[in-house]
C-alpha cells in the first residue's frame, strides 16, 4: 500500500485544519519538523516521512553522487513513490487542505513532487532548495502558494539558482513569497516566521 511507502510520524488533523507534510534535510529524520508543524498551526494534522536513502548513515529522499549532483533516474522514481504516498494520505482526509514544507533535501523532494503534480498541495514551503534540473514547462501553479527561502551566501544552494527558481514559480502563476537572508545554509528565525505566515494565511 502506498501509505506504507515510508516510515513516518502521523497525527490526525482537527476538523477543518490542514494536513501538513514535512520533509527533513539530509541527516534528519521524521522527528525533525514534526513538532514544529504542530506549533506553527494549531490543530494541524502532520505527516512526517523519513527518507529511505542512506548516505553514509545520513537519511535522504533520493540518491546523489556528489553535492548538487543528483541521480536523476532515482529522483524520478522516488518522486513518483512520494506522490503515491502523499495521495494516499490525502484520500484519508478529503475535507482537509494539504500543505507541505521541507528543508534542503526535503525541499528538493517536495519541489520535485509539486513540479510534477502541482495539485497535491495548496501551499508549499521550500526552505533552501537546490533545483539543478530543468522543471516541466507545461504546468500551472495558479491558485497555489509557494514560499522559497534562501541564504545569499549559502555554499550548498547558490543564490543565483534560488533566484532562477523563484522566477520560475512566478512565471508559472504561483502566489510566490520569499524570505532571503544574508547567511548561509542555516535556517533563520525570519524563515520560520515566513513559513508560519504561509501556513496561516487567510484563504
Amino acid at each position: 500500500m502506498p501509505i506504507e511507502n515510508y516510515k513516518c510520524l502521523h497525527k490526525e488533523p482537527n476538523q477543518g485544519a490542514p494536513l501538513i507534510f514535512t520533509f527533513h534535510g539530509t541527516g534528519g529524520d521524521e522527528f525533525q519538523f514534526y513538532d514544529l508543524a504542530q506549533q506553527l498551526v494549531a490543530g494541524a494534522g502532520v505527516v512526517s516521512p523519513r527518507g529511505d536513502v542512506s548516505e553514509r548513515g545520513a537519511m535522504r529522499f533520493f540518491h546523489r553522487s556528489a553535492e548538487g549532483v543528483y541521480d536523476m533516474k532515482d529522483l524520478a522514481a522516488r518522486t513518483d513513490k512520494m506522490i503515491e504516498f502523499i495521495s494516499a494520505y490525502k484520500e484519508r482526509y478529503p475535507d482537509n487542505p494539504a500543505y507541505g514544507f521541507g528543508y534542503s533535501n526535503g525541499a528538493n523532494i517536495l519541489a520535485s513532487v509539486v513540479m510534477k503534480s502541482p495539485e497535491l498541495f495548496e501551499r508549499s514551503g521550500l526552505l533552501h532548495p537546490l533545483i539543478t534540473w530543468k522543471p516541466h514547462t507545461e504546468v500551472s501553479f495558479s491558485g497555489r502558494h509557494v514560499l522559497v527561502t534562501a541564504g545569499k551566501h549559502d555554499p550548498i544552494c547558490p543564490w543565483p539558482m534560488s533566484e532562477k527558481l523563484i522566477r520560475w514559480f512566478q512565471e508559472k502563476g504561483a502566489k510566490t513569497s520569499t524570505e532571503i537572508h544574508e547567511g548561509g545554509h542555516e535556517l533563520w528565525q525570519s524563515e520560520l516566521n515566513a513559513l508560519s505566515s504561509l501556513l496561516n494565511a487567510e484563504t
